[in-house]
């Protein structure tokens, strides 16, 4: 890979947007203000933004309950987000999916999905859809490895492979299905699983943006160019709790302590660009100023923004022919 400079600020952009998205998202919850649950994606945007890098707008995903950092990396606007989540009428959703079902389908994105595992079955119709147009397009579906162990998994993966479709599974593997350890959890190699099922696969360190990138690439191009359908094991680390509110007992402080200084994406990022010259570190604080005033802005208009009327419970409910 060999970005340029205003490329490699709009992926530090990108990451750090989704950093600065979930810290405010967190700090506003804690205060009672945002309904419902929150999952939040800190410490896995070199991910999301590695993946969605190879993809443009026609190209589509689908995500899982922690899909805050997919939606964004995908393009969706961090304020009509945010609306979203404080559930008022000129959020994403129309404020009625909230967290855990924000979509946009003008991205690309089909939506993150409360049911684990509920969401990568979604990408299987895009990707037959372009297969059949013949169009050049894929589509990728976000999991966990906690989502690994559901049978629609194993069924999305399984017909991927019959019906030889442009469709790339990525699994997040961030340590934990909610509490359990995917090293306890989690039988034999992911890898293996979508070897059984005939998938192109890949294994890559989740903390390194331009790792996630360039294996990202590979099999992504591929795919888009008929070769079928891929998985690729991304191995990476959840800073917070499974949601917010997690007491968070089953994970050490030390081990806690060692993913925030040493396994963060964003350090790791800084640290390669700026060693290699190729941004300056005041390049990288002024892009994490410019990030920081859009969420309290977005914070702002979204306490001020109003809720949805009575009458708009009835919309979005049946598609008119």
């Amino acid at each position: 890979m060999n970005p340029n400079q205003e490329q490699i600020q709009n992926m530090y952009r990108t990451m750090v947007s989704i950093r600065h998205f979930e810290e405010t998202v967190k700090r506003e919850f804690g205060k009672g203000i945002i309904p419902g649950f929150v999952h939040l994606y800190v410490g896995e945007e070199a991910s999301a933004m590695g993946v969605c890098m190879n993809l443009n707008d026609i190209d589509t995903i689908a995500s899982n309950h922690r899909g805050h950092g997919h939606c964004i990396a995908k393009g969706c606007d961090t304020t009509i987000m945010m609306k979203e989540l404080y559930g008022k009428k000129d959020g994403i959703c129309g404020g009625k999916g909230g967290s855990m079902h924000i979509a946009d389908l003008s991205k690309g994105m089909l939506g993150a999905n409360g049911i684990v595992g509920g969401g990568t079955p979604l990408i299987l119709g895009a990707a037959l859809t372009y297969k059949t147009k013949k169009m050049p397009n894929v589509s990728v579906g976000f999991f966990g490895d906690g989502a690994s162990n559901q049978g629609s998994i194993a069924e999305s993966m399984n017909m991927a492979s019959v019906l030889n479709l442009p469709a790339v599974f990525v699994c997040e593997d961030n340590g934990f299905a909610e509490s359990t350890g995917s090293s306890y959890g989690v039988a034999g190699s992911l890898v293996e699983r979508g070897n059984a099922f005939g998938l192109r696969t890949a294994k890559v360190d989740g903390t390194d943006f331009f790792a996630v990138y360039e294996t990202a690439k590979e099999i992504i191009d591929s795919s888009r160019n008929g070769e079928g359908p891929a998985l690729i094991h991304v191995e990476t680390n959840r800073v917070y709790g499974h949601f917010e509110g997690d007491a968070i007992t089953y994970r050490t402080d030390e081990e806690a302590e060692d993913i925030k200084m040493n396994k963060d994406p964003l350090k790791i990022f800084k640290a390669k660009v700026t060693e290699a010259g190729l941004l300056e570190k005041s390049q990288l604080e002024e892009i994490d100023k410019e990030s920081k005033k859009k969420i309290k802005q977005a914070i702002i208009e979204s306490k001020e923004a109003a809720f949805p009327k009575e009458a708009d419970l009835l919309t979005d409910v049946y598609i008119n022919y």
